[in-house]
């Protein structure tokens, strides 16, 4: 089982971490829609590997516990591999990327046309919100946190489809 999910939650960390990556560098506006829509392709690993652990460990037949369990294993792994990719991809932009989106959200209360001193308000929250993005103890978890309830999401669907022998079911040795 470890096998299964080492391999499979190194897949959907590593391709969603560097999806969202991509869609950052690809596109002015970082959609949250597009972000979550490639989790949730990278995240259809978790279906996958538990699909084979059903047939290839299991013999074609899993239960819901145990179903939930390679998926929710899966799912930790893809978390930590995507914080890990998101943490190099910070590190080899010298953690420049937040300044450009923090920029980004006072450049959209100025385009608002807001009050002085609401402004000087939404420049107190993003100066308090950058003091708590450098601080990794806060920020890994939050990363983390991006992506692990979509997991969790995938895992409960995944256990509940594959717990049924009928559904994609294990082909036969030929």
């Amino acid at each position: 089982m470890t096998r299964i999910v080492s391999i499979f939650g190194l897949i959907a960390g590593t391709i969603a971490g560097l999806g969202i990556i991509a869609t950052i560098v690809t596109s002015a506006q970082h959609s949250l829609f597009l972000g979550y829509l490639v989790m949730l392709v990278a995240l259809s690993a978790i279906l996958v590997g538990v699909k084979q652990y059903r047939d290839q460990v299991r013999g074609g037949v899993i239960g819901f516990g145990l179903a939930l369990l390679v998926g929710l294993g899966i799912a930790v792994v893809a978390g930590i591999a995507f914080t890990a990719v998101w943490e190099i991809y910070l590190a080899l932009n010298h953690y420049d990327i937040m300044n450009g989106y923090f920029d980004s959200m006072l450049a959209q209360k100025r385009a608002a046309h807001v009050s002085a001193a609401d402004y000087q308000k939404a420049v107190a929250e993003v100066q308090a919100m950058k003091a708590q993005y450098a601080n990794p103890l806060y920020r890994l978890p939050e990363t983390f946190i991006e992506i692990f309830p979509v997991g969790v999401l995938i895992a409960l669907v995944s256990a509940a489809l594959l717990r049924n022998p009928r559904f994609l079911p294990a082909k036969a040795a030929a």
